[in-house]
Parts: structure tokens; sequence; C-alpha cells
């Protein structure tokens, strides 16, 4: 049972290489491998300390999180995965438009979901951190 619970360094590469969708690039420089690389583990550490959070919290509470899965609403789970937990704000959007004089920018951002709010508050972030995109300035 421990193992099959454990945390394998196999699902790290296994995201790298099925669930991050990047074209090929082309690289010829030894610095530039060594960047990428860089960037793309940073992305795999950020995914994998969002999840386990999540996951820690709904264990703590002792409760599941609903709507996760677009297939099944009612769906509850309490080990979602960091993919399903972005999907979860794919319609999110901030539109950002500035007058012609450009004296003042407007900003409008996409309500959260009551599933979006949850799932922040369960990441220890306030939903304040997201309103404040949409706060409107005068001048530059």
């Amino acid at each position: 049972m421990c193992y099959r619970n454990e945390y394998r360094i196999e699902r790290i590469f296994n995201r790298l290489k099925s669930r991050v969708h990047i074209a090929p690039l082309f690289v010829t420089r030894d610095d530039q491998i060594e960047g990428l690389t860089y960037l793309l583990t940073l992305g795999v550490r950020v995914l994998t300390v969002m999840e386990f959070v999540l996951r820690r919290s709904l264990q703590n509470a002792q409760t599941h999180l609903p709507g996760l899965h677009p297939e099944n609403g009612k769906k509850m789970t309490n080990t979602p995965t960091a993919e399903r937990i972005l999907k979860a704000f794919l319609e999110v959007s901030l539109s950002i438009l500035q007058t012609a004089t450009g004296e003042e920018i407007r900003r409008w951002l996409t309500p959260l979901s009551g599933l979006q709010q949850a799932i922040l508050s369960r990441l220890g972030l306030a939903t304040s951190l997201y309103q404040q995109l949409e706060i409107q300035n005068s001048g530059n």
C-alpha cells in the first residue's frame, strides 16, 4: 500500500513528456539546453507543490472537491491533479483597454466561480489577490 501511494520520480518525467504540450525546440548551445531544463523542471515543481497543498488541505478537512470533472460535475475528489486544477481556471480572462489619449486604463476580469474560489482558499490564497487585477488605474 505504501508503494502504491508513494510519489514517484517517474511521474514528474511523465508530466514533462506527455502532459506539458510544448513544441519541439531547436537548441544548440549547452546553456540553452540547461536553461530549458531548469524552466521545465521549475514548472513541474510548481504543479507538484500546488497539487500537494490542495490534496493536504482536503485531507486535513476530510472533505472532497466537486466539479473538477467536466464530464461529471457531481463527481467528488480529494486527490485532484494539477492539470484538472488548472483546467478549472481555463475560462478566466482579463481584458485591459487603454483610452486613445492614454490617460485611463480599464480592466475587466471574469468573476470567479464557487469552485475556483474553493481552490484558491484551499491553496491558502485570498481571492482579493485575484480581484486586485481589476483595480482601475488613472494615468500611467
